[in-house]
């Protein structure tokens, strides 16, 4: 039986997603990872999306105060099994899921939107109207 393909995840997911985001924040605020690309660069973890069979993780992150992300994201990939195994202990779960790193781009995609609100061209558009709304003879 196959199952919708954008389905809302699960109390499960999001409390497990949680939980390993937690985690790894609390690693790499300890410093463990000693890859030379997180030297003067603090990580954020803004999500963590976990699949429904909690196999595999995705976790997104964003270097804080914006900017390119790539070699961080090469270096959590290089990184997987510590974190992997740093998960194991900190988090209670049958199998610890296999781990994938993103940029999160949904700041950088807010940051567009305002910027388009706040055109010329919207503006004007959205600017304060000359006209009163009518009543009708009922009082509304």
């Amino acid at each position: 039986m196959k199952r919708a393909p954008s389905r809302a995840p699960s109390q499960r997911q999001l409390r497990v997603g949680e939980e390993i985001r937690h985690a790894l924040a609390w690693v790499m605020e300890r410093g463990d990872l000693r890859d030379p690309a997180f030297h003067g660069v603090v990580l954020t973890i803004t999500e963590v999306r976990v699949s429904p069979d909690l196999r595999n993780a995705t976790v997104f992150v964003v270097p804080l105060g914006g900017g390119d992300a790539t070699p961080q994201l090469e270096a959590l990939t290089r990184s997987q099994a510590f974190l992997r195994h740093e998960l194991a202990r900190r988090v209670r779960l049958r199998s610890v899921p296999r781990l994938s790193f993103k940029a999160d781009e949904s700041f950088d995609e807010a940051s567009h939107i305002d910027a388009l609100l706040h055109s010329p061209e919207v503006s004007r558009d959205l600017g304060p109207r000359d006209e009163e709304p009518e009543e009708d003879d009922n009082g509304a």
